[in-house]
């Protein structure tokens, strides 16, 4: 199961609607600290970029909400600094939603084998324990988690008959073939859940079923993309993905990305939420520039007038750069440990880059939601970003991200 971390807002956006770029921090810092007093140091390395966002959401459609005093940390110089308070409705969700993702992280890399021996109980005592925590969180807020539970539990069974019907003989018992969209339903079920429930905490019933639909595509999105990045990884390692288990082709997987980004922008049209900056900034602008970094992978041409790489150009249509020869070695019992204590629980994570105690991978600090480089003021100069001419100047509502 695809656990996001596809909405990184941009810093230069932030600037470009007025918005103060120092909010992603405070809510971040609210999240971590949230987490932190509330489920102890451990569960600072829940931390999701998505579920941040989930705070932002609430906040845009309530208006600003109580904020702390925080102390001195290192993403911040040491200095103190106002954060969103741990108590807001919106941190509580966005605690809610870390804690919940972060269990099924670490249960599928405990199923795929990314774990060590020594490391697989442990582990899935912490995966247990979160998903406890997620749901005596939710009930501070109203939020029923028990069918985003059960979804997520059923994602094991529902990979195992898709596979099964891929075997020789096994196709032809029609009543056991699995689609895509069944495959990514739990993932669209729980953001469904969670983008909705924002509605709900900031009192606009109004906007619930809007907010419903946009997370729904939101973790199609998201389960999407991360089969599509991963399709030759999984093909190498002999691991499920669910574009090669449902023959569904890269021209295809695109169009569905495509077709989700599109709902996403009517359904907050009707509701007028793209009416607010912050969602424009938060929510609209990121998932176009993933949608963007994605075709341009891929060799397709996206959007209006965006630049394609020397690289995606010498490539066919739809081939995927080839993944890294060698897969970085999974951290011991004792460094894994070690990388938890020192890395996540002090909250460094959020400012340094680090190594996964998982998978070994390299990951970036929470801290670097924008990919944006060092392109200045957005498109004025990055090249010819796009040339949509909307009425907010260079980008109008192309959602460049300064990524092109």
């Amino acid at each position: 199961m695809a656990v996001f971390g596809v909405l990184k807002p941009c810093a230069h956006g932030a600037a470009k609607y007025g918005i103060d770029p120092g909010q992603w921090q405070a809510h971040m810092c609210g999240l971590c600290l949230g987490l932190r007093d509330g489920h102890g140091q451990l569960a600072r390395a829940a931390t999701n970029t998505d579920a941040i966002v989930l705070s932002v959401l609430t906040e845009a459609q309530s208006g600003p909400g109580a904020r702390t005093t925080a102390g001195p940390c290192p993403l911040r110089g040491m200095k103190r600094a106002s954060v969103v308070a741990a108590n807001a409705p919106g941190v509580r969700l966005a605690a809610t939603a870390s804690l919940l993702l972060g269990a099924a992280k670490i249960g599928d890399h405990v199923d795929d084998g990314d774990a060590g021996v020594l490391a697989r109980r442990p582990m899935r005592r912490v995966s247990n324990a979160w998903a406890e925590r997620a749901q005596r969180q939710a009930d501070l807020i109203g939020l029923d988690v028990r069918p985003m539970l059960n979804a997520i539990a059923g994602q094991s069974a529902l990979e195992s008959r898709a596979m099964a019907a891929g075997t020789p003989g096994g196709a032809i018992r029609r009543m056991e073939v699995i689609t895509l969209d069944e495959l990514t339903g739990p993932t669209q079920l729980c953001a469904a859940t969670l983008f909705g429930h924002t509605a709900t905490l900031a009192g606009r019933p109004e906007n619930v079923a809007a907010l419903q639909e946009i997370g729904r595509h939101v973790g199609r999105i998201a389960h999407l993309a991360d089969a599509i990045e991963d399709l030759e990884r999984d093909r190498a390692r002999g691991r499920f993905n669910p574009l090669a288990a449902t023959g569904t082709d890269m021209p295809r997987a695109y169009d569905l990305l495509r077709e989700s980004e599109s709902r996403i922008r009517e359904a907050a049209s009707e509701a007028e939420l793209d009416q607010l900056p912050t969602v424009r900034w938060a929510l609209l602008d990121p998932l176009a520039g993933l949608l963007r970094r994605l075709g341009q992978g891929l060799g397709i041409a996206v959007g209006h007038v965006c630049r394609t790489s020397v690289a995606a150009q010498q490539r066919s249509p739809y081939e995927f750069p080839s993944p890294p020869g060698r897969r970085p070695a999974r951290p011991g019992p004792f460094k894994a440990g070690g990388l938890i204590l020192g890395v996540y629980c002090t909250g460094m994570a959020c400012c340094v880059d680090h190594t996964s105690p998982c998978s070994g991978e390299q990951k970036d600090a929470w801290a670097k939601h924008c990919d944006c480089g060092s392109c200045g003021d957005c498109c004025g100069s990055c090249g010819d970003c796009c040339s949509c001419g909307g009425e907010d100047g260079c980008c109008g509502d192309c959602g460049c991200d300064c990524s092109c």
